[in-house]
Parts: structure tokens; C-alpha cells; sequence
């Protein structure tokens, strides 16, 4: 189907990029993809319901990438469009675009007619008509989604939720399936696929929501870690975890966190540590653990996404410990020279694809940010051989510990 605003919408998608890259990088990502395309060719017949006439704000948009389907859908004639990005970096790019789609779009500025909101709640979903989603890789994301949009949209909304058909599952059909009375799929185009989901459950409006969770963990290596480092120090009992569905292992402790655990008893003496920094925080589980044994440092978590930002602000609160929760990409919010104790367990997948630009630009953060002697303590993925990485980017790295699947290095600030 061709919408009457197809022409500015090709004109549209032609100038996009995948920010901050140009686009010309042979292994950079797309700055348009096929599932971005199929969703907006989808929604052309429903954004005019949902657009102008209708409700303000009536266009929601989770998941955009890059901003095509924020952009699209305004090309397309929605009036104002209602967006939340988990990664900081999403966001940024989405703004960048908008920058270069205003003359494309030749109509009211860009940026009053995009609303973007922090978190899945009323303020982003209320009245929603339509929701466009990128499907996340998790099902927790996705059932956090769809308990949303479930509970706070319209009666009569329309979830659009596309992805690449080879990391589509049937799992995804039915945690929709469990809070809308219909769900079916598109057909295929360009190797992607859309699932589309109408008429919330009665139930599912109701229901009390599965996110966040919150576990109870007792694992020893956890515990032990979480104990303060003086003398005397009564050995923590339990800690905590809450986590947004989006958020990296969900409540658990993953097997990478697990060994770094494992070897807090050569992390700096409480008395080095005026400042501890957990990069990439997750659900706070590090968090927790720098607050609590070193109590008398300030403690800082950092994240690019917003899920895990969340996840981190209640866990340090459901543990009764204080410390300041950042979002930014790679902690560039951090000041030089701040910190003296860093923990990192670094990403190795940018949604589906794998890639370790994320650990390279945290392992430039981590050297930029510690004092001299300060020190980073680091697990990955023993293939990815990073040791050459941190030596460059920190100072020299000792290995400290191997199993079969990771490493944990120590890299200490000349």
C-alpha cells in the first residue's frame, strides 16, 4: 500500500544515517532496515486514525534505532509523535536526524512535535492509538513493553512490532498473545516480519506487572564481596535485585559478574578507594557490592539504557545503600580524574549483532576517568583477548584469573 506521503518519506529515508557513524563504514550498521520499512509501510493506512484529528500524541514509538520510525511516522501526517529510547546513544541519534529530516519533512519544527519520555509509563502511553516497536531481543523487555502498552494505551490500539524474521521466535507471539485478544503475523518482506497486536485483555489492564523484578540473592561469591573489607565486619546475609526487562541478565547474577565477584578479595583496601565506579551497571548488582564494602566511598553506577539506569536506582534503594545513577554512553558524564576503584563487565552484543565497540570506548572511559594508581578490574569473554586493548587504553593489565569462558584482568592508571 502507498501512502499520499510516500514521496517525502523516501526523500526522508534516503537522508538518514547511522549516527555517529556516516554510513560509509563497510560494518556499520544501517541507518534504515528492512523491519523499519515493513512497520512504516504497515502503518501508513493507521497513522491518519491515530494522526491529525485524532488525540494529540496518539503515535507511540519504542525501539527506533536510528529515528526512522519517529520521522517516518511524521512524514506519513502524524502530528505529534510520543517516543521512548532505552540507549542514550538511540536518542542522540534520533535527534541528530531529525536535525537533517526538517527540510525533508517541510513542516513544523521537528523537535515540538517529538516527545520523548524517560520510562514505560501513562505519560508516554496514554491514549496511544498506534505503537510502532523494533522487537527487543529479550522477552522480558518485550513482556515490560506489552504490559504497557497493554495497560496505559487505547482500547482500540494497534501494536505494530517487526524484527528480522531470523531472531523472531515463537515465544514473542505468545507473550503477546497472553495480554491481546489478537495477534497475527504480517507477511514477510525483505527477510522481516511484523507481529501485530489488538484489543488489550481485560486482564492485562488489571494484572499486577511482572516488571520490575525483584529477587532475594544469596550466592556466596555475592555475599562475600558485599562484605565490608575492616575488621570485624558482620558478613553480608542477602542482596537484592530488581530489574526492568530490558536490563542485561534480568534478576540474576550472570556467570561474567559471578567470577569478577570471585575475585574481590584483591580489589584495592578500603582505604584506596575514596571513589568506585560500576561501568555499565546493569541491574546495580556491582553497585550494591562497591557500596556496601567500601562504605565510605562515593559510589557511582552508569549506564547507556534507560532499563538498566532504572533497574540500578532500585536495587541501590531495595539494599538501603546510597550512590549516584547516571545514563550516558560509556560514562562520557563521568569527570577526569574521578575515581579510583572502576568495575566492568562489558558488553559484547549491540542488540543482535555482536560487536565490541562498546567495550573499547568503556575502556577509554575507564583511563580517562581513574586517578593515577586508581585501578580497573575487568571480565570478558576469553576470545575477545582484550588484554592489548586495556594495556593501551588504562596502563598495564595483569591477568588475574581465567575459567573456561572468562577472563579477569587487573589495569592500573600510571
Amino acid at each position: 500500500m502507498t501512502s499520499p506521503a510516500a514521496p517525502s518519506l523516501t526523500a526522508l529515508l534516503d537522508q538518514l544515517v547511522p549516527w555517529p557513524a556516516d554510513g560509509t563504514r563497510p560494518d556499520a550498521p544501517v541507518a534504515v532496515d528492512a523491519t523499519d520499512r515493513l512497520l512504516l509501510t504497515e502503518a501508513a493506512p493507521l497513522v491518519a486514525d491515530a494522526g491529525p484529528g485524532a488525540a494529540p500524541g496518539g503515535v507511540v514509538v519504542l525501539g527506533d534505532r536510528f529515528g526512522a520510525l519517529t520521522l517516518g511516522a511524521l512524514a506519513l501526517g502524524a502530528d505529534v509523535v510520543r517516543v521512548h529510547h532505552d540507549t542514550v546513544d538511540s536518542e542522540a541519534a534520533a535527534r541528530h536526524n531529525a536535525a537533517r529530516a526538517q527540510d525533508a519533512l517541510g513542516t513544523a519544527a521537528v523537535p515540538d512535535r517529538v516527545v520523548t519520555s524517560d520510562e514505560l509509563g501513562p505519560s508516554l502511553l496514554d491514549g496511544a492509538r498506534l505503537v510502532l516497536l523494533q522487537l527487543p531481543k529479550s522477552l522480558g523487555e518485550l513482556t515490560e513493553i506489552a504490559e504497557a502498552v497493554a495497560r496505559y494505551a487505547a482500547d482500540d490500539v494497534t501494536l505494530l512490532a517487526g524484527g528480522r524474521i531470523k531472531h523472531m521466535t515463537r515465544a514473542m507471539n505468545d507473550v503477546l498473545g497472553d495480554r491481546f485478544e489478537s495477534v497475527h503475523a504480517t507477511l514477510a518482506r525483505g527477510k522481516s516480519r511484523a507481529l501485530v497486536a489488538t484489543t488489550p485483555r481485560p486482564e492485562a489492564r488489571s494484572a499486577a506487572p511482572l516488571y520490575p523484578a525483584r529477587v532475594r540473592l544469596t550466592d556466596p561469591e555475592l555475599l562475600a564481596a558485599a562484605t565490608p573489607t575492616h575488621d570485624g565486619a558482620a558478613p553480608a546475609e542477602h542482596v537484592d535485585v530488581v530489574a526492568h526487562g530490558g536490563a542485561f541478565a534480568g534478576a540474576g547474577l550472570d556467570h561474567g559478574t559471578r567470577f569478577l565477584l570471585s575475585t574481590a578479595g584483591r580489589w584495592p583496601a578500603a582505604s584506596r578507594v575514596r571513589d568506585a565506579v560500576d561501568l555499565g551497571s546493569g541491574t546495580g548488582l556491582l553497585a550494591v557490592v562497591l557500596a556496601r564494602r567500601y562504605p565510605d566511598a562515593r559510589v557511582v553506577g552508569t549506564d547507556r539504557s534507560a532499563a538498566a539506569v532504572a533497574s540500578t536506582r532500585a536495587t541501590l534503594a531495595a539494599n538501603g545503600v546510597q550512590g549516584t545513577v547516571t545514563r550516558s554512553d560509556a560514562g562520557a558524564d563521568l569527570a577526569d580524574a574521578s575515581a579510583d576503584l572502576v568495575l566492568l563487565n562489558p558488553p559484547f552484543h549491540d542488540r543482535s549483532a555482536v560487536s565490541t565497540d562498546a567495550a573499547h570506548r568503556m575502556f577509554a572511559a575507564a583511563g580517562r576517568v581513574l586517578r593515577p594508581g586508581g585501578e580497573l578490574w575487568c571480565v570478558f569473554n576469553t576470545k575477545l583477548r582484550y588484554r592489548g586493548s586495556l594495556d593501551r587504553a588504562v596502563g598495564p593489565t595483569e591477568h588475574v584469573a581465567q575459567d573456561p569462558r572468562f577472563t579477569v584482568t587487573r589495569s592500573r592508571k600510571p
